[in-house]
């Protein structure tokens, strides 16, 4: 069963950046587009490459690895060579603490 694991302060995650934290267990990739926050599993479908090591650049996360990049607010595969989405997690604000639903 999933839970609310707080994973830092609001700000964390600097706008249009990524960060690498750990939820429930996983390893996750969190981003804040737009004053929203969002989490992706954080490894590559096509090259198990973290993707918190990538580029995020006009609301997408680009592999460092084959460049193949991912949607940060659905995990769609963007462009080739990743066909398959990444997994997307729940992120919530609680009085200043940033949770993730894992």
């Amino acid at each position: 069963m999933a839970d609310w694991h707080d994973v830092g302060a609001e700000g964390l995650v600097p706008e249009g950046e990524v960060v690498a934290v750990i939820a429930g267990g996983k390893p996750l990739a969190l981003f804040q587009e737009e004053g929203s926050y969002y989490a992706l599993h954080d490894l590559c479908t096509h090259g198990d490459t973290p993707l918190s090591d990538g580029w995020v650049e006009d609301g997408c996360i680009e592999c460092p690895l084959h460049q193949g990049r991912f949607c940060i607010k659905t995990g769609a595969a963007m462009s080739a060579p990743v066909y398959e989405p990444v997994a997307t997690f729940e992120v919530r604000v609680t009085e200043g603490r940033i949770e993730i639903l894992a």
